[in-house]
């Protein structure tokens, strides 16, 4: 057996040898200008886009690093007096397209005023909402995403783990600082899903590391603290249950499967929900078979009327109705399954009788138009030309590893609550979409009151705003109008 699994890790490492041997070398960063229109004046900036070679302390190539810069035009004082925000996105296995052409980039793709992408040809726009306006910005493709590759000497466990992907990151920021002779500006880190996990560890990281005080963290759809998320039925974990009913209870105002009196007061619903989560349905779900049969009717009753479900289908759920049952439960009998990264959406599986979808609408919805997009911007307008595969989002970072996490549940709510007190002047963005199903509001409601920071300090340097979207609000242009606005005081507010 030992001679045959040696065989097999040969083998693996000749295939992996055999790829990188074949891989195009990066081609060199890319410098150009531009300018854009926005109301009665302009933006002329300069864009980057290229590749940072990380290497270890002994000069060995680890890996080559894909990011998008941008920097405002002018001169030398004030480009170190403004803000420089670095932005990622999630996963594990996520590149930075989202946020790059969906809200904070210079350049979006164009959708109808929903969300929804129009018939091909697809667009770019210039984004009148860009943050470009009041910080200079870099894009940050992690090892495995994007065009980013680990190199011969690399070793791909080095960068996909908790720990090893905030170390490489780190390591990037560190780097583009230096060069870029940026230490003296502002610096914000802007994460999205899994980028808030990272962007919270990256803070306390860069801080205690790097010596890197950062001055501001924006969480886009977070989750800090896996436990409120991880549905797991094999073990005694209740809290997701908890965390994710008042996401449910938006998702069935929406679409319209509660009584009158919800539907015409949303506010009145989620304050109803959030207070019964916490209260009554947690301790119905903790007191479990001690539960009396009046009690368990009576916490079904109250869960239908808040989800639209029928009480015998949340009895039948042993009161506990998870994410991804709910999705294909609500309308059912419409044979239509709503979306969980974005739950206003909704498509339709091969059956209608299964327990879970079989995918995610409101994912392939957008898919398309941002993978278009990006392959089309980087090569024709920012001239970055290469044969690789831009991985927009990519299963081949698995097995990822959760740090000390592995037997238990991630929380890195710890090490941004550790940034916060080791820098007084670090303030914190918190962006929620009532109908996200994958990081509901809730949960991250739940994970910040519970943060080992002074309650003072929470209300003084944490913002939360709450957007009428889901988990990527800004596809919605309602809500991005009104993000963008939030996020513009908040820079604003915080120099």
């Amino acid at each position: 057996m030992a001679d045959q699994n040696d065989e097999q890790n040969k083998g693996a490492k000749d295939a992996k040898s055999a790829e990188q041997s074949t891989r195009p070398s990066p081609p060199p960063p890319v410098r150009k200008q531009h300018a854009m229109r926005i109301g009665s004046g302009s933006l002329k900036y300069e864009s980057t886009a290229g590749t940072m070679k990380l290497e270890t302390d002994d000069g060995k190539h680890k890996a080559d690093v894909f990011y998008v810069a941008y920097t405002l035009n002018g001169n030398e004082e004030k480009r170190v007096q403004r803000p420089i925000t670095f932005a990622f996105n999630g996963g594990p296995g996520s590149s930075s397209v989202w946020l790059h052409l969906g809200s904070l980039g210079p350049r979006a793709v164009v959708m109808d005023d929903d969300g929804n992408p129009l018939s091909a040809p697809h667009q770019l726009r210039d984004n009148v909402h860009t943050w470009l306006k009041w910080t200079d910005l870099v894009f940050i493709d992690p090892v495995g995403t994007g065009y980013s590759r680990t190199a011969a000497d690399g070793k791909r466990e080095e960068f996909h783990g908790v720990i090893e992907d905030a170390e490489s990151v780190a390591e990037f920021i560190r780097r583009w600082t230096a060069e870029n002779a940026r230490w003296l500006s502002p610096k914000y880190l802007a994460g999205e899903s899994y980028g808030t996990t990272r962007a919270a560890a990256l803070a306390d990281l860069l801080q205690q590391k790097h010596g890197m005080a950062i001055s501001g963290v924006l969480l886009i759809s977070a989750v800090l603290s896996f436990q409120t998320i991880a549905f797991r039925h094999s073990t005694v974990n209740d809290l997701p249950y908890i965390s994710f009913l008042p996401a449910l209870a938006a998702t069935s105002w929406y679409h319209k499967k509660l009584s009158a009196r919800y539907q015409k007061n949303f506010d009145l619903l989620i304050r109803e929900a959030r207070e019964f989560a916490g209260k009554e349905y947690l301790f119905a779900l903790m007191t479990g078979h001690r539960l009396s049969t009046a009690e368990r009717q009576a916490v079904a009753d109250r869960v239908a009327e808040l989800t639209g479900l029928s009480a015998e289908y949340v009895l039948s759920c042993n009161l506990r109705v998870d994410a991804m049952r709910y999705m294909k439960e609500l309308r059912r009998s419409e044979r239509l399954v709503v979306g969980r990264l974005d739950s206003r959406f909704t498509g339709h599986d091969s059956d209608a009788a299964g327990e879970m979808p079989d995918a995610d609408p409101s994912y392939s919805n957008i898919t398309g138009i941002y993978t278009a997009g990006i392959y089309d911007y980087l090569r024709r307008e920012l001239g970055y030309e290469t044969p690789m595969t831009y991985e927009v989002l990519t299963p081949k970072v698995h097995p990822w590893k959760w740090g000390d996490a592995d037997q238990g549940y991630l929380n890195v709510a710890s090490n941004l609550a550790s940034a916060m007190r080791s820098n007084a002047h670090m303030k914190v963005f918190v962006a929620n979409g009532f109908f996200d199903l994958a990081t509901p509001f809730f949960a991250t409601e739940l994970t910040l009151d519970h943060m080992e920071v002074e309650t003072s300090v929470l209300r003084e340097r944490v913002t939360m705003k709450y957007y009428m979207a889901g988990h990527m609000m800004y596809i919605h242009q309602a809500s991005l109008k009104q993000f963008t606005r939030d996020v513009e005081a908040f820079y604003k507010n915080n120099h």
